[in-house]
């Protein structure tokens, strides 16, 4: 993209930003959503409600079809290299079952491009899931010793691939130092990093304003849709980023930056 382009994904406000709300510091949210962050997430908001770019059940109507599916979205506040403050917009895993959409910032790692090692990886577990289920519906005793070998066999081919997935996400800090998913959480003390981790909105955020050399000013996030778990998570309600796959993410993309918490 040449220099002075303008970035698909960098948002201008539709307001004039006065410039005492730009923080010093980076703004992280703990119980409460900078100003500029409410700013940016009432235009995604508004961008939600009303969009036709695609279908995504949120169980916010009266017509949902299908499974409902809440989601986490993020918005990070930026200044970008030409000096405009403007924000990045992000959501958690996949949105209308893909990763790319206009106006979200990429993943960090795209798992569903076409003919990719997790594609075939998977295939083969469904294959390994084919023929067990075939062999224990046959019921035979002396066929025992081979299933428990394949469902060996299975569980390896899972943990291998899952390590794998986790070596394909690199994070960057402000420095320009990467590092992957592996590294980062067994630096934190963990023996593997969880499912998931590298895939919520925060770390995407980070990861896009450090590759576009944008200052990061405040982050935060918010449910949109029903809830999953027993309505733990509200419709419009922002909520600190997670600890258990988040902040270990941060103490490397972080680094270096002052932060206040609010």
């Amino acid at each position: 993209m040449p220099e002075n382009a303008i970035d698909p994904y960098f948002t201008p406000f539709d307001e004039v930003i006065a410039r005492e709300t730009v923080s010093k510091k980076f703004s992280l949210m703990v119980t409460k959503p900078h100003p500029l962050c409410l700013l940016a997430a009432r235009q995604l908001q508004a961008y939600l409600a009303n969009q036709t770019d695609w279908v995504h059940n949120f169980g916010l109507s009266n017509h949902n079809e299908g499974a409902v599916i809440g989601k986490m979205f993020g918005v990070l506040v930026v200044q970008n290299q030409t000096g405009d403050v403007g924000y990045l917009s992000a959501f958690s895993g996949k949105l209308a079952g893909s990763n790319q959409h206009q106006r979200f910032v990429p993943p960090v790692f795209d798992l569903l491009t076409e003919n990719s090692f997790l594609n075939i990886g998977m295939e083969k577990l469904t294959r390994m899931n084919l023929l067990i289920s075939t062999l224990e519906d046959q019921d035979q005793p002396e066929q025992k010793p081979e299933i428990d070998r394949l469902k060996a066999q299975r569980k390896a081919h899972s943990i291998a691939l899952q390590d794998q997935i986790f070596e394909h996400y690199h994070f960057l800090n402000l420095a320009g130092e990467e590092k992957s998913l592996t590294e980062i959480f067994a630096n934190a003390g963990y023996k593997k990093p969880p499912a998931g981790a590298g895939e919520c909105a925060a770390p995407k955020l980070l990861q896009y304003a450090f590759q576009h050399k944008m200052k990061p000013i405040a982050l935060a996030e918010f449910w949109w849709g029903q809830s999953p778990k027993s309505n733990f998570w509200k419709h419009g309600h922002f909520y600190a980023c997670c600890k258990e796959k988040c902040e270990p993410i941060f103490r490397h993309t972080l680094a270096g930056i002052e932060i206040e918490k609010h």
